[in-house]
């Protein structure tokens, strides 16, 4: 299996100007939210990307991309039907090739040198199946992630063998469900806002569109897919920030500028504040 595609969803209501807010990236340029998690597809060996957009905002778009125009295909999604129903318009782009999904409201920082698409996109490859990115998160931030239960594959420290999934379960659901055996008490595996889909999933949306055209959210037809066939979810190493959190583009900020040349600088600044706010 080979991932040359991405897939970007940015045309939710409450998300479709997230992708166009800048901060300064880790080497000091001042960049897109967009553009930055275009840079990190095309590092991970990405070549094609296609970008869900609502009607009337391509322009916006293709100024935020920077200079990866080239690459881009803009997709319309033209009903704000569900976060599944992003996913399915993208259908005609993708054809019947296994793709990377992101989400457009989420950067990231990998802990090692590869990147944290660059994990996911090896481990899909090498084992041959759906594989989402997963990290482990403190129940006070179930209310912004699905959650996915399930246990640690044989011979490995960081991937799971996904049972089941939650879209934004309460505690007690999660403590009922979603308990991985392994995992600090209290910590739960939460998307990290990337997958690698297959086919199979698709068909999957294809099915559950064509019951409930009104409404289409991604989740129940990954769980179709755990059912159906190997899917595995990755503990990545690395650190996501959700720019849609309270905070999240601040946090991304901080993090960005703690990832870079001017650590020292900055640190010395947030001691600073502490100290005048108190």
């Amino acid at each position: 299996m080979k991932i040359t595609k991405a897939v970007i969803t940015a045309a939710g209501p409450d998300q479709q100007h997230l992708p166009l807010q800048t901060l300064v990236s880790t080497s000091g340029e001042t960049k897109t939210v967009l553009s930055l998690l275009l840079d990190e597809a095309h590092n991970a060996g990405i070549q094609e990307i296609g970008i869900v957009i609502a009607p009337g905002t391509q322009h916006e778009f293709e100024t935020a991309v920077e200079g990866h125009l080239e690459k881009v295909t803009f997709i319309e999604q033209k009903q704000p039907l569900g976060f599944g129903h992003a996913v399915l318009t993208a259908q005609d782009f993708v054809n019947s090739d296994s793709f990377l999904l992101l989400v457009g409201d989420h950067l990231y920082l990998s802990c090692e040198e590869r990147c944290c698409m660059g994990q996911l996109i090896e481990t899909a490859t090498r084992e041959k199946c759906p594989v989402s990115a997963v990290q482990a998160t403190h129940e006070s931030q179930l209310p912004y992630y699905g959650v996915v239960g399930g246990k640690r594959a044989p011979g490995s420290s960081e991937l799971y063998d996904i049972e089941k999934i939650l879209e934004k379960p309460s505690p007690t659901a999660a403590e009922q469900d979603l308990i991985v055996p392994g995992l600090r008490a209290g910590s739960y595996l939460c998307f990290f806002g990337m997958h690698v889909l297959t086919q199979s999933v698709m068909e999957e949306l294809k099915k559950s569109f064509s019951k409930n055209p009104e409404r289409l959210p991604l989740t129940p037809s990954l769980c179709a897919a755990a059912q159906n066939e190997r899917y595995l979810a990755l503990e990545i190493k690395g650190r996501r920030f959700n720019i849609g959190e309270p905070y999240g583009l601040l946090n991304a900020n901080l993090g960005m500028a703690l990832a870079g040349p001017e650590r020292d600088e900055v640190m010395g600044s947030i001691i600073e504040l502490i100290a005048a706010t108190r």
